[in-house]
């Protein structure tokens, strides 16, 4: 196992490559195998030879970590659709394995890593560090530790040398993502690799990360249903974040959850990453399988604050009234309220289209009866957004920061409700921010109450 993740741009590069021109050989054998086949054997020959390039791309990525593992664990979230219906169960949890399954470096490299940001040594930081990792991502690891006052810590530490290969990654990124092409032949992989590019790289400074953490650990303090584990600000640095050990189950964990218990999960979910962000202006737009942990007394720990958004008054203001745009199917005041940004012209021959692809990624907020979260609608969600993006004038569209990740964020939820399987009403919760109302769920009641003189709702429409 090497310490040291391999940074050459030119060496990763090779790997993708070489990756790449695996996969393209698998699939021509297996074309050539059953091309006098029937169409049932040629359909289960692909069907087969997908699922292999799914398997290539998991070893592919984990090996990797940085930009190309942050890839991966993004299509293991959202099922978008790229493969036949009949595989895309087995296809999920084959990409799920990215979410905690990067391969961990040693304790020697992470002691030293620590020890550098820190500048101190290990033993006067820690009375215990456990060896073995929690928790390997895309990124870094967590380590399960104890400091000298008997505080019981989480230790997350980058691995030495990401940086510098996430920047060798984010040249090579539309090259690797070829690699996702031969599995869904027609995807953007080019709008992928942009969105990450432009994100990927604040995700790197922990010392930030612990700042939005930090903030977020203040609102949900005392919170009846939601956990933010404090940081320990002294000993946290550009690669390294100590915070409070929380123990909970994974998100794998929970999906075969009773109906009621999954649905309760769902709600929290729902809560956490839309409804909370129009309640205190904090904007976490990466609700990713692996950043929760399901406590035994029914809460849900958050753990993740690295893609983050912290929004203005007048944002989430702006943000109402296009969504109150869309519930009343006024096309033209949505485009009218976007143009006012200046994320598209005044064309009322845009109104339509664009109102029609808001629909698609926030209709299902909408509807006023119980309905099951459907992960597969991220791809026709994506599709709908690919096609209007190179249609003639929305080619230069830049819709605002605050659009952008929650509509990323949106996307992600839907695929974490699709894969939990909840069911509600999710219209009852989002009442609570569109219009003002008054909770109707026994969750949101009990959130109302915690949160009584502390974060208001005031989103007000602009006048």
């Amino acid at each position: 196992m090497s310490d040291e993740i391999r940074s050459s741009r030119f060496g990763r590069a090779a790997r993708m490559t070489g990756a790449a021109a695996g996969l393209a050989a698998r699939e021509a054998t297996a074309r050539a195998i059953t091309a006098t086949g029937s169409s049932e054997a040629r359909t289960a020959a692909a069907q087969r030879q997908q699922l292999k390039s799914a398997k290539s791309l998991v070893k592919l990525f984990s090996g990797m970590r940085g930009a190309a593992m942050k890839v991966g664990q993004t299509l293991s979230a959202v099922d978008m659709g790229l493969v036949p219906e009949a595989i895309r169960p087995e296809f999920q949890e084959i990409l799920a394995t990215l979410q905690q399954g990067a391969k961990p470096v040693s304790f020697k490299a992470i002691r030293k890593v620590v020890e550098e940001d820190l500048d101190e040594k290990f033993s006067e930081v820690f009375a215990t560090f456990d060896e073995t990792p929690i928790a390997a991502a895309s990124i870094g690891q967590v380590h399960r530790a104890t400091l000298h006052d008997g505080r019981e810590v989480a230790v997350k530490v980058q691995y030495p040398g990401i940086a510098e290969a996430i920047h060798a990654d984010l040249q090579n990124l539309r090259l690797g993502l070829k690699l996702l092409a031969t599995i869904a032949p027609g995807i953007d992989t080019g709008a992928i690799a942009d969105e990450i590019r432009e994100r990927i790289t604040e995700e790197l400074d922990y010392e930030l990360e612990a700042s939005n953490q930090r903030a977020m650990a203040r609102v949900y303090r005392g919170h009846p249903f939601i956990v933010v584990p404090d940081v320990v600000t002294d000993l946290c640095r550009e690669r390294v974040i100590v915070m409070d050990f929380v123990q909970g189950r994974r998100f794998a964990e929970v999906r075969d959850l009773p109906t009621e218990q999954r649905d309760r999960l769902g709600e929290i979910l729902l809560r956490f990453y839309l409804n909370g962000p129009m309640r205190h202006r904090l904007l976490n737009g990466d609700p990713h399988p692996g950043n929760a942990l399901y406590l035994d007394d029914g809460r849900v720990a958050f753990l993740d604050f690295g893609f983050f958004k912290r929004m203005s008054d007048d944002e989430v203001r702006h943000l109402v009234a296009t969504t109150r745009a869309t519930y009343e199917g006024d096309a033209q005041g949505l485009l009218d309220l976007v143009a006012e940004l200046g994320a598209l012209p005044p064309d009322p021959r845009l109104a339509q289209p664009f109102y029609e692809n808001y629909h698609a990624i926030f209709g299902w907020l909408m509807e006023d009866e119980p309905t099951t979260a459907d992960a597969t609608k991220t791809g026709e969600m994506m599709r709908h957004y690919m096609q209007m993006r190179g249609e003639e004038g929305f080619d230069e569209m830049v819709l605002p920061a605050e659009h952008f990740v929650l509509m990323r964020s949106v996307m992600l939820l839907i695929g974490l409700l699709g894969q939990l399987g909840a069911t509600n009403t999710w219209f009852d919760m989002a009442r609570e921010w569109i219009f003002g109302d008054e909770p109707r769920t026994e969750l949101g009641k009990a959130e109302a109450a915690f949160f009584a003189g502390r974060h208001e709702y005031t989103t007000s429409l602009v006048a």
